[in-house]
């Protein structure tokens, strides 16, 4: 099995080091092992499983998420079926979100057109 430094993980996988080390304190990453030195010594699995965590976060995924779908995984439990539940739970904020932009943006366009009407709201009036 081929072990590879920190900078190689991190280059190999489009992350800076500090990423790396941040993924490996949060649990995405197993702890890796140390040389003699003190460097970092990485299993090569490590690019992968970094590329797969971000994939999850740029699906909507929380970082805690990522990581208790990662531990889910590796105790083989994860199947299909047993894992839905969790992009379901991403879908659902998403909703969520967008549903709260729309009225954000009602309320800007409201806003908007009071300003275009001479009534904007966010300039003061002239004491009389």
């Amino acid at each position: 099995m081929r072990h590879v430094k920190i900078g190689q993980v991190a280059g190999e996988a489009g992350v800076s080091v500090d990423t790396v080390r941040f993924y490996e304190r949060r649990g995405v990453l197993p702890a890796a092992e140390r040389r003699p030195s003190g460097y970092r010594d990485f299993d090569a699995a490590a690019v992968e499983r970094i590329r797969l965590a971000k994939g999850l976060q740029e699906l909507g995924f929380t970082l805690d998420e990522v990581v208790d779908a990662l531990a889910a995984h590796d105790a083989g439990d994860a199947t299909c079926d047993s894992e839905r539940w969790r992009l379901e739970a991403v879908v659902e904020r998403i909703d969520a979100r967008m549903a709260e932009l729309g009225r954000v943006r009602r309320a800007a366009l409201e806003s908007l057109e009071e300003c275009r009407a001479g009534h904007c709201r966010f300039v003061p009036r002239p004491a009389r």
